[in-house]
Parts: structure tokens; sequence; C-alpha cells
């Protein structure tokens, strides 16, 4: 009895260890400052939709997200226009911002989703800067939700 009460008390502090480990600090570089620019364009992605079933009873919880949007939405109070196409007599003024999935991670009873946003000058193709971050929530949808808003936060809290 005594080996199998010993078992439970490391397994759940495993998983209670895993569970409570933070998130990594998002990692910002900077080779520019993104301050002198007025314009973005935003890369288009796809909407991701992800679904969580909670219970005996099989209820579930859909979401979507699509990235770009979530961009936009913080870039904007920010005072960036966003542009819907690159326009050459603005391409000084203008970043054009790329997004990616960069990495997953296990996390406790889940994992993480990594995202890497890229800043770039219209005008020259030189990376200005890119901010890296991770979010895990209930679905798919929150962790990229999460891991872009961390990401960005880093980057305009520098």
């Amino acid at each position: 009895m005594k080996p199998l009460r010993f078992l439970t008390v490391v397994l759940s502090g495993i998983f209670m260890f895993g569970a409570c480990a933070p998130l990594r600090v998002p990692v910002i570089v900077k080779k520019a400052s993104i301050e002198t620019f007025k314009y973005a364009y935003i890369t288009p992605t796809e909407e991701l939709t992800s679904s969580t079933e909670y219970g005996v009873y099989g209820s579930s919880t859909t979401k979507s997200v699509n990235p770009s949007d979530i961009i936009a939405g913080i870039l904007i109070p920010k005072g960036y226009a966003i542009l819907p196409e690159i326009k050459p007599e603005l391409a000084e003024e203008t970043l054009i911002v790329n997004y990616g999935e960069s990495g997953r991670r296990n996390r406790g009873l889940g994992y993480t989703i990594e995202v890497t946003i890229q800043f770039i000058s219209a005008a020259t193709n030189e990376i200005i800067c890119s901010c890296t971050a991770e979010g895990q929530g209930s679905t798919e949808a929150d962790d990229i939700r999460q891991a872009i808003r961390r990401a960005l936060d880093g980057l305009f809290a520098e």
C-alpha cells in the first residue's frame, strides 16, 4: 500500500509542477525602431477553428482566431494604419508584418503554442524587429490569441 501512495504523491507533484510552470518570457529582437513607421501591411493568414469537449455529456466550445486580425487589432490603437496592399509611394513608412507558429511545448497536462511575428521594411526588405512568445489556453485558438498578445505587448513595452 505504501508504494502506491508514494507513487500517487510523486505523480501528483509532477503534474502540479508542470501545470504551474510559467510561460517563457517573450523574446524581442530589435534591429531598428518601428516608431518611425506609420503604416503596416499584414500578410494574410487563415482562420483557425478549434474546440474543446467538457464533462460527461460531451458539451463543447468552439473558438476561432485569425492571427492577422488579432495583430491588426493590436497595431491600430498604437497608431498604425493597416494597408490592404503595399503602396510604392508609402514604402519608406510601411512595415510588412509576418506571422508564423514557431513551436509547441508540453506544459502540465497540455501544451503551449509559440508564435513569432516579424516586422520588415517595405522599402528595403530588411528585418526591423521580431518578437516571439508562447500562449496556453483552453483551445488552440486561445493559445494563439494569448501568444500574439504577449509577443506584441513585449515589443511595445520596450
